[in-house]
């Protein structure tokens, strides 16, 4: 349903009664996205309002460094791979100025904790969040 929606993007949401409350983040690149998943919830029978809190990221040549590294570094540890395949990723990697948190739902605790080890590996990052969920 969202097509630019990827590895580098986290939406989440709230349900309150009727209204539906959207957050996350999207890269500037994929900026298109907040508004298609608006649009989408919106088309929801019963829903009757729609909050947008999604972010879009600032571009940043330093943050799509850190992009690139992480996505190499955390992705090519035995077993993490996996979190890649699919239309939408089950891992997304956030990085805002500098700072790099992991959303998403893995398998296991091992699988969490190689992920947010080899996330602080990264050279250039000011600090990793590993806000992964196991489910």
């Amino acid at each position: 349903m969202l097509p630019w929606y990827g590895v580098f993007d986290h939406l989440d949401y709230q349900v309150n009664g009727t209204e539906v409350i959207l957050s996350g983040q999207v890269i500037s690149e994929h900026a298109v996205t907040k508004d298609d998943a608006a649009r989408f919830v919106k088309s929801i029978p019963g829903v009757t309002k729609v909050v947008n809190n999604i972010e879009v990221l600032p571009p940043s040549r330093f943050d799509d460094q850190i992009r690139r590294a992480e996505f190499r570094t955390v992705f090519s540890q035995s077993d993490l791979g996996r979190y890649t395949m699919g239309a939408i990723p089950q891992v997304h990697i956030i990085v805002k100025n500098g700072h790099v948190s992991l959303e998403g739902v893995v398998m296991n605790q091992m699988d969490k904790n190689i992920a947010g080890i080899a996330a602080n590996t990264v050279p250039g990052v000011f600090s990793v969040e590993n806000n992964l969920r196991i489910g």
